[in-house]
């Protein structure tokens, strides 16, 4: 009786939550972006917005929660009801951040995710003065002059930083590392000719490489950009097997009833299908990524062990 009695209960629930998923939704949805308005991943995430709000029928509004590296905006996706109305926008950074900050929320639990939507590597450039015109010969340099050269970064934990990090213990090399507010004033330092090395995207490296400002040495993708098609990889240029790019994502709280997540998904597949936004990664220089829930969740998995391991064997601190 007992049995009979719980199948029923598990039936009723089961109906209950198709209906609430085939309904869904019925209100405005919230996407938490957890950096600041105005920036490339800022830009991309707000033309998804507009897009997937199309697709559900409900308006979809961007809300900047930017602080900490992005774990503000996560702690408070991480506390919101798991009833599809919150969304937070993934990225590499929440599978840095635990390994290095104390977070309020466990990064492996807190979310299911829905849909990669894509990456944006970066590419490895030097002011005009520093005598290498090659990965090779930069990393002959630093390893001849230890400590002298210094890679300029966005801060601490931020992809500027830990790309950078990964591209100095693969080569071998010795080299400081200088935390700025950002990454406009680490590429400022950087032009100024105060540090040396920069690590940062397309989008922001692009315009001041081709005003001479900034020499560029490889990108971090396992291909070249058509943005700069002159440009070998890192990996093709010096460091086999280097690979870095920083990514993105939608996830929501964990225990969101898994019939929205695929109705999300579902959602966030033809909105990647759309000329406009495929556009404006072409623009950014990224790449749109398509992957199920299932696929994404072990990519995360992958990405927070590789990160962890760096920001370990790299002894990586909180500023």
């Amino acid at each position: 009786m007992l049995q009979t009695l719980l199948r029923a209960i598990g039936l009723l629930l089961a109906l209950a939550t198709a209906a609430m998923a085939q309904d869904y939704p019925t209100k405005p949805v919230r996407l938490i972006i957890p950096f600041a308005p105005g920036g490339s991943v800022d830009i991309v995430a707000r033309l998804v917005a507009a897009k997937l709000g199309d697709q559900l029928g409900q308006q979809v509004t961007p809300d900047n929660r930017a602080g900490a590296g992005g774990i503000i905006g996560a702690e408070l996706a991480a506390k919101a009801p798991a009833d599809g109305y919150t969304l937070l926008l993934v990225s590499l950074a929440h599978t840095v951040n635990p390994h290095i900050y104390k977070v309020g929320y466990d990064t492996q639990r807190a979310f299911s995710l829905v849909a990669m939507l894509g990456n944006g590597p970066s590419v490895l450039t030097v002011h005009p003065s520093v005598p290498a015109n090659s990965v090779k010969e930069l990393i002959a340099l630093a390893k001849a002059k230890p400590k002298e050269y210094a890679f300029a970064h966005a801060g601490v934990g931020s992809f500027t930083h830990t790309a950078s990090v990964l591209f100095a213990m693969m080569a071998g090399i010795e080299v400081e590392q200088i935390p700025f507010k950002g990454g406009g004033p680490a590429m400022i330092d950087v032009m100024g000719g105060h540090s040396h090395l920069l690590m940062n995207s397309y989008l922001a490296s692009v315009p001041h490489i081709r005003s001479g400002k900034l020499k560029p040495l490889g990108v971090s993708d396992t291909r070249r950009t058509h943005l700069l098609p002159d440009v070998p990889t890192i990996d093709e240029a010096g460091v086999p097997g280097y690979h870095a790019a920083n990514w993105w994502g939608i996830g929501v709280p964990a225990g969101t009833p898994q019939p929205i997540v695929d109705k999300l998904y579902a959602a966030i597949a033809k909105v990647l299908d759309s000329d406009d936004v495929k556009k404006q990664f072409d623009t950014d220089g990224a790449s749109i990524v398509r992957m199920n829930p299932a696929q994404f969740a072990k990519f995360f998995a992958d990405e927070y062990e590789k990160w962890g391991k760096v920001v370990k064997e790299a002894k990586i601190k909180p500023e």
